[in-house]
């Protein structure tokens, strides 16, 4: 990345906050494609039990790069296409890219799991060279929609109309998905970020849903995230039953 493209970046030259439709989700993307990264390059082929786990993250984390590709294009294009046309062209056209290396990404782990001896080495060795280069070309592909599309969003949608457009998309993902996305979410996120989001779900959830969310983020917090996600939410700080207000 040069100084060009991060002066040109709408986040770093605008003078009021925007709605952001997209740092919440890559934050969520980046933070489980490093960590599956890591567990793929330190895997042990020779243990059942952490191939088991480690390939399981994995194919959870290329449903949740295809449901992505999804949503986006089923939300956030057709509103980008709706005020400036083309102007999602060439991300749509990565999105194609990116659902073919999913299916080969997904085939290699196929293959891995059938193999045996030896051969499991190597083929671990390639399916994590592949998932590097997934990953890289993904981070690259998340700036541009950073920075393109949301000057673009921002351009031509006031925050009211965003917040619409980004109710809708909530509103179309399955509980099951969305709590897989807020276990990777909600870590990822800066102290203000999170409490803004767990505290506007406090509100609407009933107590055992919101107990359950919680005892799976503390799980993914060190003790200085958790003590200031609680304060901030209004729940007891020490380990134990959640009480909610």
């Amino acid at each position: 990345m040069t100084t060009a493209t991060l002066t040109r970046d709408p986040a770093v030259t605008r003078t009021a906050p925007r709605l952001d439709l997209y740092a919440p989700i890559h934050k969520a993307l980046r933070s489980c494609m490093m960590d599956t990264l890591m567990r793929i390059g330190r895997l042990d082929v020779g243990d059942a039990a952490e191939m088991q786990a480690t390939l399981g993250q994995f194919d959870a984390l290329l449903q949740l790069c295809r449901s992505h590709l999804q949503h986006e294009n089923e939300f956030v294009h057709p509103a980008i296409e709706a005020r400036e046309g083309g102007r999602s062209r060439r991300i749509a056209g990565e999105h194609v890219e990116h659902l073919a290396h999913i299916d080969a990404l997904r085939d290699e782990a196929t293959a891995l799991r059938a193999a045996e001896g030896e051969r499991r080495q190597l083929l671990a060795l390639r399916l994590y060279r592949h998932l590097a280069l997934f990953v890289a070309d993904n981070f690259q592909h998340m700036q541009l929609e950073e920075t393109v599309h949301n000057a673009s969003l921002w351009a031509h949608y006031r925050d009211e109309e965003l917040a619409a457009l980004h109710d809708r998309l909530l509103a179309s993902v399955p509980p099951v998905e969305m709590l897989r996305v807020l276990r990777w979410m909600i870590p990822a996120l800066n102290p203000a970020e999170r409490a803004a989001l767990v505290g506007g779900r406090k509100a609407g959830m009933p107590p055992e849903a919101l107990f359950g969310l919680l005892d799976q983020v503390r799980a993914h917090l060190d003790e200085r995230g958790w003590d200031k996600l609680a304060r901030a939410i209004g729940v007891p700080q020490q380990p134990g039953l959640v009480e909610v207000a």
